[in-house]
């Protein structure tokens, strides 16, 4: 049997469907890691960024088709809703990543409780810009807005504090 560092080292080849240059534990989606010596089982606990997320089918996909070709032959999936997950979980290094794909990562100073003045200090992914303006509270996905800079004029996704 495997252990849980080599199982993860394969879990971080696993990418977000919605966000590719995110792995899964870079989204910190990645709870917790169980196995079982006695029946040689690999349980994975995974919390979604939102309830119905529609990427954790494909998600679990990706999980289960990284470590069953690697040759893990019992492997439960499990989905643990409680903590909820929220974008503190990510790592800095994803954060990094989404900055250089485009997408502006959270920004704890920027996130109101009730969503008001969610805008202020959203920096531009392109030009590090703070002049920037909401477009549209929701982007392509639950999980991100859209914005506009207006240094630079570019539009931009932002990746939503929750």
């Amino acid at each position: 049997m495997e252990s849980k560092d080599k199982i993860y080292e394969w879990l971080g080849q696993v990418t977000d469907p919605e966000v590719p240059v995110l792995t899964i534990l870079d989204l910190g989606i990645v709870r917790d890691v169980v196995l079982d010596e006695n029946t040689e089982e690999v349980k994975v606990i995974i919390t979604p960024t939102y309830s119905g997320c529609p990427a954790m089918d494909v998600i679990s996909m990706g999980i289960r088709m990284a470590l069953v070709s690697r040759g893990v032959k019992k492997l439960v999936i499990e989905q643990q809703l409680s903590p909820a997950w929220t974008t503190d979980w990510m790592s800095e290094e994803g954060k990094v990543k989404l900055r250089d794909y485009g997408i502006a990562p959270p920004n704890r100073k920027a996130f109101q409780p009730l969503g008001l003045f969610e805008d202020v200090g959203v920096s531009c992914p392109r030009c590090d810009s703070e002049d920037t303006e909401m477009i549209s509270q929701f982007g392509p996905t639950s999980c991100k807005a859209l914005y506009k800079c207006n240094s630079c004029k570019e539009p931009f996704e932002y990746f939503k504090c929750h």
